[in-house]
């Protein structure tokens, strides 16, 4: 982008946001039923804005992702986007809401789910200690009483809620941050799980819950103009502070939500609308697990592989912005997936779900098939360590037979 249309709209940005911060506007937008509206677009202006600083500061600190490995782009890129998004999304949720018991708890972990991931981005962190900060983020959660709740009542009942809870929070922040290897891919899938968070939100009556979903909405698309350019890189990352606590905030809200009155309904919805992580995280977890590249939690939390999601799809032949937005049209449909399930049955439920695994099982099934003609022929997906192609093109001929 030219420098005088960079100054162009980085004035357009810091006028709206003025606007909306005006109590006159502020107060209008409201008493006319426009707060969606409101939060969408502060939301936005504000992450537009605090993206542009970021990049600043991040040249000044150094803070820089260099390329090499599996990393796909090819020069020095400033980090602390996320630092952007929870900068426009905490002025927000600050500036328009009276906290509950449950947003409290989702906040302070949130904040300590960032503030990890800014040391990590400056200065690598030991697995060990990023889980120890992590699991005491999803104790504030459970403190707070933002806890999974279906199991019977009871000391077992609880503690398996509990670990229930750990293990759902620290999946889907963890995937989020493995999905944050191509422009726009990890911020762009956090606004449409948001989006569809905030339309189911809207359906079952649960205004608070859809305002702070639209509010992280706003700050998500914010964000991805300097992320996402279909024609140039990215000007900055998400970096894992800013993937982690997006999925942090988004595994928060799953739990936060009452999205449907059946127990098994409420939880298929999130787990439908955050289906591609998941996937995601459970088809790499196999993999790695079954070719012994991953045999401890510490390895599985610190690996990194050319094995994820958005890279087989590069592989096969995609282009960067073509495998982004395959991977957005699947989590689209997953979402419209989970709003068709409003007043459904838990056998309606089900059935859905069980729609869902199967074409994630045709798309693994596909992918481990393609693999196995990579391995033989270009060896692209696995590093040349003994015995682990073997191992892969056992998994593959399991999978066929």
């Amino acid at each position: 982008m030219p420098i005088s249309e960079r100054r162009t709209t980085l004035i357009i940005s810091s006028g709206v946001a003025l606007v909306l911060l005006a109590p006159p506007i502020r107060g209008a937008m409201l008493g006319w039923g426009m707060r969606w509206l409101y939060l969408l677009l502060l939301g936005f202006s504000l992450a537009f804005l605090a993206t542009s600083l970021a990049k600043k500061v991040a040249w000044k600190l150094e803070a820089l992702d260099i390329p090499g490995g599996r990393k796909v782009h090819e020069s020095p890129t400033p980090l602390l986007g996320g630092a952007a998004i929870y900068a426009a999304f905490a002025a927000v949720v600050l500036l328009n809401f009276e906290f509950s018991w449950e947003l409290k708890g989702v906040a302070i972990g949130a904040t300590l789910i960032l503030l990890l991931g800014l040391v990590d981005d400056l200065r690598p962190l030991p697995a060990w200690l990023k889980l120890t900060v992590q699991l005491c983020a999803v104790g504030i959660l459970i403190r707070f009483g933002v806890v999974l709740s279906f199991l019977p009542e009871g000391p077992l009942g609880t503690l398996g809620e509990w670990v229930l809870t750990a293990i759902w929070v620290l999946g889907i922040t963890n995937a989020m941050n493995f999905l944050d290897g191509l422009d726009g891919l990890a911020a762009g899938l956090a606004a449409i799980n948001a989006l569809f968070f905030t339309v189911m939100a809207q359906q079952t009556g649960q205004q608070y819950m859809g305002f702070l979903s639209v509010a992280l909405l706003g700050s998500c698309l914010g964000f991805l103009p300097h992320n996402f350019r279909l024609k140039k890189p990215a000007s900055i990352f998400l970096g894992d502070a800013g993937s982690t606590f997006l999925g942090f905030t988004l595994a928060g809200i799953a739990v936060m939500g009452q999205w449907a009155e059946e127990r098994f309904v409420n939880i298929a919805i999130p787990v439908l609308i955050l289906g591609v992580p998941i996937f995601d995280v459970t088809f790499t977890t196999v993999v790695r697990v079954g070719t012994g590249q991953v045999r401890s939690f510490g390895g599985w939390l610190s690996y990194t592989g050319r094995d994820h999601f958005h890279h087989r799809l590069l592989d096969i032949g995609l282009g960067r912005n073509w495998a982004v937005l395959t991977i957005y049209v699947i989590s689209v449909w997953l979402g419209l997936s989970a709003l068709v399930l409003k007043g459904a049955t838990d056998t309606d439920a089900l059935l859905v779900l069980i729609q869902a695994g199967i074409i994630f099982f045709l798309i693994g099934y596909f992918m481990l098939f393609v693999e196995k003609r990579f391995v033989r022929t270009e060896g692209t997906f696995l590093p040349d360590e003994p015995g682990e192609r073997k191992r892969l093109e056992e998994i593959c001929d399991a999978a066929r037979r």
